[in-house]
């Protein structure tokens, strides 16, 4: 039988109901974010899913496969919470605004089982294979649609170099409340997530996003030294 906890009954739903696969998804998600990749076994996850082993590698054909579906699955449930979709015929500023909006709250919703965050933050500490396929399917064209809203507010045609950079800033100012937060929860114990202040820190990062991009285009426009970003070709490194 299934762990009478998995992610409380998958949410509600009455086990017997739920398939096989996703109840190997939810279990080893579970398990992986709670152990890491290595120290969990193939076993750990069927008691858990109250599967068969050989489930695992008739539905994903193996752990590794497994592995890198639960981190898919994982991502693909954050992207499901963007609150609105962008406009690609909307003005730049408001195109940034609901990019920052969407990232704000996918990154700090409290809806979400926990071990999806926990399991994502091992990732970045201990990448797999699986990072390299999550990053070409999903997060390149996230950044590269950022990449062309910042390039359209600095007025088009801008160094690559520049672009990535500012791009990578806007970036840093909302992944600092993910993954700072044990930090920012101790500097600033009375301060909350809630929706409202999710809301406000958006339209914060948006208004401070506008007014430095503002301020380097004024600069590159002028081609004072430090305008340009020195190369040219787009670094994909971070």
């Amino acid at each position: 039988m299934p762990d009478p906890t998995l992610q409380s009954a998958i949410d509600g739903e009455d086990l017997a109901e739920v398939g096989t696969r996703e109840r190997l998804l939810v279990a080893a998600g579970e398990v992986f974010a709670a152990n890491g990749y290595h120290n969990t076994t193939i076993r750990d996850i069927c008691t858990r899913a109250g599967a068969n082993v050989a489930a695992v590698n008739y539905h994903f054909q193996g752990k590794e496969g497994l592995y890198a579906a639960v981190v898919e699955y994982a991502h693909s449930c954050a992207m499901q919470q963007s609150p609105r979709a962008n406009e690609p015929a909307a003005p730049a500023t408001d195109q940034l605004r609901w990019f920052i909006r969407n990232m704000m709250h996918r990154l700090l919703d409290e809806g979400r089982p926990a071990w999806h965050a926990k399991l994502m933050a091992r990732e970045m500490i201990d990448p797999t294979v699986a990072l390299d396929r999550l990053v070409s399917i999903s997060i390149r064209p996230q950044f590269e649609a950022l990449a062309r809203i910042v390039d359209e507010l600095l007025g088009g045609g801008a160094d690559p170099v520049l672009v990535r950079r500012t791009a990578n800033s806007v970036l840093g100012q909302c992944l600092l409340h993910r993954h700072c937060r044990p930090v920012l929860d101790r500097l600033f114990p009375e301060a909350s997530y809630s929706p409202a202040e999710v809301a406000a820190l958006a339209d914060h990062i948006t208004s401070f996003s506008l007014g430095a991009i503002a301020g380097i285009a004024a600069l590159a426009s002028t081609n004072q030294p430090g305008a340009a970003a020195g190369t040219s070709g787009l670094d994909r490194r971070t």
